[in-house]
């Protein structure tokens, strides 16, 4: 079976998406199935181009056996709307320079479509299953205009109602859904009831679990520096050094030159900044950590985050600020504790509480997290009932 992935992000770009993607497309082609990737020139989260990459339009490699088809895009990391919907449309439009590999596309069994960005998704769906008439599987992470308008970087009115249109109009060309939340795969329901697939934001992890620690009461934070994560607003608000415990940052993003800004003027404050580190060496440095914040600076409706299950692979507790499926995952199975996003004294109230936790019932915290893991949230089961949900609805 031959499929063609499109997304707009993909490695050597970080991020929950291009990981995710990169793992399925990797780990379909070991099934057997031939896999291809339609991507842009990698520039997640930087905003640009990455070198070795710029000042090209089309770029074609090979990638642990999977081939990659890389087209030119405007990259923008603003928080100005106009400026990301800019970079979303070039694109979207550039991509159709992929229809001119009309014999390649004709081959093709299935194409899986990642959505957001809203607009490429919407460009690849009309090209692929509208004029090629190919079956297309939407692969939907979150569920954009309606994120944006949680976030507040978008109002309701004109431009809105028109990406909403846009939305639905997606969801009608495709033949079915991939949805990283139950959240949002019942949002999709409200528009149609074609085949859905709950495909979580696992990693493949099942060799690098490790239960050591630190007796050492240090935090960890790895992951985008970004509007949506707000680690910036934590800083100015939990004070870590009188709560005698470390708070480390791993990562990139928009918010980069104010933490870095923040520490600088607080070298005291038992913050530290590490700056972009590998996957590889981020999964051997983990579990050295006591425990995880991870933070969603306002409730966004589908969104669960994909640190969660990074850091339970590894036995890693969690402090959660966020609401929705993923403060329900932490709750129901013991993996740390929860606040609503931006209640920061209930934030300070569940580190105290973790960090004092006494030996037995910390172990069996991370013993929650290994074993679910191992057991619900496990890659391998997660991608062989991908395949039979792609078998079984004859995609």
């Amino acid at each position: 079976m031959k499929i063609l992935i499109v997304t707009n992000y993909y490695y050597p770009e970080i991020g929950a998406a291009a990981s995710r993607i990169q793992l399925m497309a990797e780990n379909l082609q070991k099934q057997g199935f031939n896999v291809e990737i339609l991507c842009p020139l990698p520039n997640y989260p930087k905003g640009r181009v990455f070198n070795g990459y710029r000042k090209k339009i089309f770029v074609h490699e090979i990638i642990n056996k999977t081939k990659v088809f890389r087209y030119f895009i405007s990259p923008s990391n603003s928080s100005n709307l106009i400026l990301r919907i800019f970079s979303m449309f070039s694109f979207a439009i550039s991509l159709w320079l992929f229809a001119f590999k009309i014999k390649s596309i004709k081959q093709k069994d299935l194409i899986i479509i990642q959505n957001s960005p809203l607009l490429v998704s919407f460009s690849a769906n009309y090209l692929f299953s509208y004029i090629y008439k190919k079956k297309t599987i939407l692969n939907v992470s979150d569920l954009w205009p309606l994120s944006a308008l949680e976030l507040g970087v978008m109002k309701k009115g004109m431009i809105y109602n028109i990406l909403e249109r846009i939305e639905q109009y997606n969801y009608k060309m495709s033949s079915a859904f991939i949805g990283q939340s139950n959240e949002i795969l019942d949002h999709i329901t409200l528009f149609n009831n074609k085949p859905k697939f709950l495909y979580w934001n696992i990693p493949n992890n099942d060799n690098v679990v490790n239960k050591y620690y630190s007796k050492k009461k240090k935090i960890v934070y790895a992951g985008l520096l970004g509007v949506a994560q707000g680690i910036y607003s934590i800083l100015r608000n939990v004070d870590f050094k009188k709560l005698s415990v470390e708070f480390h940052i791993y990562g990139d993003g928009s918010e980069k030159k104010l933490i870095k800004d923040y520490i600088i003027q607080n070298p005291k404050s038992n913050i530290y900044f590490h700056g972009l580190i590998s996957k590889a060496d981020l999964n051997l440095i983990l579990p050295s950590f006591y425990a995880s914040i991870i933070p969603l600076k306002t409730s966004i409706y589908g969104a669960v985050p994909s640190k969660i299950f990074e850091l339970i692979s590894h036995g890693v507790p969690i402090i959660f600020s966020g609401d929705g499926e993923g403060a329900s995952i932490i709750k129901d199975n013991n993996l740390g504790y929860t606040s609503k996003p931006g209640d920061f004294d209930s934030l300070i109230k569940n580190i105290n509480l973790l960090i004092n936790l006494d030996s037995k019932s910390y172990m069996q915290m991370k013993e929650s997290c290994i074993n679910l893991s191992k057991n619900e949230f496990n890659f391998k089961n997660q991608i062989h009932s991908l395949i039979s949900f792609i078998k079984n609805n004859k995609l």
